[in-house]
């Protein structure tokens, strides 16, 4: 039996059996007293995990919150209805008078008009009648407060582009307080004065500077466009406040009858590649935002993006998918005509059974795609984003559809985003790298301008497109080069080595298709190279589907360049037809029932650093220290959890602690984590701190029955199958709750 010497707060002994007499003290090294300075109190063992099923709270609505690199949006549906899916609303109500609606420009509207019970536009009585202008899909709702028709028309927007969800877009004013999101933001921004728009914090695509950075914490900053810093967790909690606020704001419309408290059960979607900390950083920004309280954390869930889309696409009907193997020579579709008049006739059906904007799934097993599988079927989900792809492989499991997963979450960052940077990169080699950096600092809006334009030209992209494609050119732009280099961007053209791209007569960069097509190909050879060097693992053989799903896989070019290299394996490529939506409508089911997918596999190696006994031939010398006769081996690491480990879901890791002295309010051990799986000392390359298991304990009760004055047992259980490492806490001698948290942002 070993123990831990006297360290004040960070002193605790560890193990099993509280009841053992205490022995002398061990002496501990620097770097195990630092760490917290644990000994098993017997031989240490494997541990034997215990499974508890979880008993998620009820709830009334489940909203799920799709936060990604380029766009987002929210959903949600009710535990009345649970796959109602209902997308939100795109826009913010505007009143229109019945004349005003009946002179309004309808190629000004992107969404489509309908009545219920259809008629000709009402004029109503005495022009006095507002009929309400909403922005949302193209579908009716039940006429409200006696207006006989409603009109849809989105806000802001992109020609060419489908406003599904809204840009991952954050104003802030010069002040630093919260101004506009999404389309609103932008678009405001865009129309400031050049001169005023560099006072005003302006932020897109920040998503995953908080993955990038290998220091994160909850001072970490973000840089907006301007280049003033604010708090990372303060950008993403106006951000995931503003969709808290429309949501709620929806439900309350839809169901006034909706209880305040504790009836919404929130979901986060995030990579499923991010780490512990990026993990923690969104749950803190979810509670600055006030999703939710900590006292009341279980209402929120992260939900590992892939995960989502293998939730959703399991509930999918056969003819709600795509196969890319069907598809006819010259890139069109086998049966295309049949799919256009078959896609009116599912309309007309949702037309029917809905008059919200939402998706229906099956009620019952007959006719979903995991119906038509067998048990064991495994297959593949690329979630090809903005910012990365995550790649997920799962194994189904009947008779109820559950999920396995066989192989820890990968990718890397891979997604549209770097589409966007290989354009600059062009830009630069065509203007000059010191001038486009000066013209983002110097005019940020119309930098915005240009993405605009640049990203509904890549999304007409494709391998089979035939004819050139205009971009539009900022007057900013082309005014500010003239000022800058004394010449125009024509000239510029002319001088510059890039052959493919012309100066159009209208005042257009002119790129040809396969120059277009280029841009594409380091990021999707990436993902490509990425997916195949997954299936070349031995976990994921005999994958038969490959779910190809998230905004960039609406990509041609990524589908097309996905099936070719992947075809030839046998390997089906499917894709959902709502396919940018995946995610989002798989999270809103995830929220549902979480414990969907039964098992996960640990990315990381987790354990803490003990003293033991030192073992002559087993121990190397460097890490022995002996005292008052006794010879222990610092630094040694106790693992939890290894890496690539199989973890079923409520599987519990238990250890019990005991504080170094009486009167100790409070425990913190260091936990560490590494890739491998046999890393045996804190000290090994690779192993790293990675964060710290806090115990705040209550003074204990002298009287308490079965306590022994000066030992008392806090026994922690660490859950590692779930998406976020939790841990629950008990006083042993009073059976009462111990609060306990992992912090992974405190290195």
């Amino acid at each position: 039996m070993l123990a831990v010497p006297e360290l004040g707060l960070q002193g605790l002994y560890i193990g099993s059996s509280p009841e053992r007499s205490p022995v002398p003290s061990p002496p501990g090294s620097p770097r195990t007293q630092e760490s917290c300075g644990i000994a098993p109190l017997t031989p240490s063992q494997s541990p034997k995990p215990e499974t508890r099923a979880p008993q998620p709270p009820p709830f009334s609505v489940v909203v799920a919150i799709d936060f990604g690199t380029t766009s987002s949006g929210y959903a949600f549906s009710f535990a009345s209805d649970p796959e109602a899916i209902h997308m939100m609303s795109s826009g913010i109500p505007c009143l229109f008078s019945a004349a005003q609606v009946q002179r309004l420009d309808r190629g000004a509207c992107s969404a489509l008009l309908y009545l219920h019970p259809p008629s000709p536009l009402p004029m109503l009585p005495g022009d006095q009648q507002p009929c309400l202008l909403k922005a949302d899909t193209a579908m009716p709702l039940t006429p409200q407060l006696g207006i006989q028709g409603e009109l849809w028309k989105w806000e802001g927007g992109d020609p060419g582009v489908a406003h599904q969800k809204t840009p991952t877009c954050l104003l802030l004013t010069p002040e630093g307080a919260f101004h506009s999101f999404g389309y609103t933001a932008r678009d405001y921004y865009h129309d400031l004065d050049p001169e005023e728009a560099r006072d005003w914090l302006y932020f897109e695509k920040f998503k995953m500077k908080i993955h990038s950075a290998t220091d994160l914490t909850l001072k970490t900053q973000l840089e907006a466009v301007n280049g003033r810093k604010m708090p990372a967790l303060e950008v993403f909690a106006h951000a995931l406040r503003f969709f808290k606020e429309h949501a709620l704001q929806e439900l309350r419309e839809q169901c006034p009858s909706l209880p305040e408290k504790d009836a919404v059960r929130w979901v986060l979607t995030v990579p499923a590649i991010w780490k512990q900390p990026a993990k923690q950083f969104m749950r803190e920004a979810a509670y600055l935002a006030g999703l939710v309280s900590r006292e009341d954390a279980e209402q929120l869930l992260i939900a590992l993006e892939p995960e989502a889309a293998s939730v959703y696409c399991r509930k999918l009907r056969l003819h709600q998918l795509m196969d890319l193997s069907s598809r006819a020579p010259g890139g069109g579709r086998l049966g295309e005509r049949r799919s256009i008049d078959s896609s009116f006739r599912q309309a007309r059906e949702q037309l029917r059974r809905s008059r919200h904007s939402r998706t229906f799934l099956v009620e019952s097993g007959v006719g979903e795609l995991w119906a038509e599988m067998q048990a064991g079927d495994r297959y593949v989900v690329a979630d090809c984003g903005g910012g990365t792809v995550d790649l997920t492989v799962h194994q189904l499991e009947q008779p109820h559809g559950t999920l396995k997963e066989l192989y820890k979450a990968s990718g890397g960052p891979y997604g549209a985003v770097g589409v966007d940077l290989a354009f600059e990169q062009l830009l630069c080699r065509i203007f000059g790298e010191d001038f486009i950096a000066t013209f983002k600092r110097q005019r940020p809006a119309a930098w915005v301008d240009l993405t605009i334009a640049f990203e509904a030209r890549k999304r007409t992209a494709g391998p089979h497109r035939a004819g050139a494609l205009n971009i539009s050119l900022p007057f900013s732009f082309i005014d500010f080069y003239r000022k800058q280099r004394g010449h125009n961007v024509e000239t510029a053209l002319r001088r510059s080595s890039v052959n493919f791209v012309k100066w159009s007569s209208q005042g257009m960069l002119r790129m040809s298709c396969e120059a277009m097509n280029e841009l594409f190909q380091p990021t999707v050879s990436g993902i490509i190279q990425h997916i195949e060097a997954l299936l070349a693992r031995p976990e994921v053989q005999g994958v038969k589907l490959l779910f190809l799903v998230g905004g960039f896989a609406e990509s041609a070019v990524l589908q097309q360049a996905v099936q070719a290299s992947l075809g030839a394996r046998g390997l089906r490529v499917v894709v959902p037809h709502d396919v940018g939506l995946t995610i989002l409508k798989g999270a809103v089911l995830f929220g549902q029932a979480p414990g969907v997918v039964r098992v996960r596999r640990s990315p990381l190696t987790y354990g803490v650093g003990v003293l033991n006994r030192f073992v002559a031939g087993r121990h190397p010398p460097d890490k022995l220290l002996v005292r008052d006769g006794r010879r222990w081996c610092t630094d040694v690491f106790e693992r939890f959890v290894a890496a690539e480990q199989s973890v079923a879901l409520g599987e519990e890791v238990r250890r019990s602690y005991c504080p170094a002295r009486p009167g100790q309010r409070r425990v913190l051990i260091n936990l560490y984590c590494c890739a491998a799986e046999d890393a045996h000392f804190i000290t090994d390359p690779g192993v790293r701190k990675c964060g710290a298991l806090s115990l705040e304990l209550e003074p204990a009760d002298s009287g308490s029955d079965g306590a022994t004055p000066g030992r008392r047992e806090i026994r922690a259980a660490m859950q590692f199958g779930d998406t976020e490492i939790k841990v629950t806490a008990v006083d042993v001698s009073t059976n009462r709750s111990v609060r306990a948290a992992i912090d992974f942002l405190s290195n």
